[in-house]
């Protein structure tokens, strides 16, 4: 019965760092807009998720490398943009492990290297079928607007005259959506 009691508590303190979550300061105070954002490495199922919680402005990212899929599911506009990952901007499954594990990214900000920037503009026309996303994006955009979203290759923000909403992973990636969706 001790063994038993032993190898349940050695059992906890080694698999418990394996199903932890991250947690990421995105504001160093309160002024110029500050959050936090949750990363959730699964390596058994090569998934990432970083929720990023920001009041109207919160977001949840999925990025699926099994499938090269992401998808992002907007609070504040009750829809979800699912879109082919951009595997040269966005970083291995591995890497952001580490980077996490490591803390390298807590309070980075504008002081570490620049962020790559992805662009990609909404297509109006709703998805029909989620299921080629995989049952990871699936089951994040079920029952929810789902729109499909294309890389904007050289773009920039500055010459885009519609509306945009950003979703700055980390210092990593800022990926900006362009275009309308429509709202509930």
């Amino acid at each position: 019965m001790k063994v038993t009691i032993v190898f349940a508590g050695l059992l906890g303190v080694f698999l418990t760092p394996a199903f932890a979550q991250y947690n990421i300061n995105i504001g160093a105070d309160n002024t110029g807009g500050s959050g936090q954002q949750t990363v959730s490495v699964n390596n058994a199922h090569n998934v990432a998720n970083v929720d990023n919680n920001n009041g109207w402005d919160s977001w949840h990212t999925l990025w699926d490398y099994n499938t090269g899929f992401a998808a992002t599911r907007l609070f504040s506009k009750k829809a979800c943009i699912v879109h082919k990952m951009n595997r040269d901007a966005m970083p291995s499954l591995q890497a952001l492990d580490t980077m996490v594990k490591e803390k390298k990214l807590q309070d980075k900000g504008p002081g570490g290297p620049p962020p790559k920037g992805l662009m990609y503009s909404i297509n109006p026309d709703k998805v029909n079928n989620l299921d080629e996303f995989g049952k990871s994006i699936a089951s994040m955009c079920r029952r929810v607007p789902t729109y499909m979203a294309e890389e904007v290759q050289g773009a920039s923000l500055f010459f885009y005259s519609g509306k945009c909403f950003n979703a700055d992973v980390l210092w990593v990636v800022n990926i900006a959506f362009c275009g309308e969706t429509q709202e509930n």
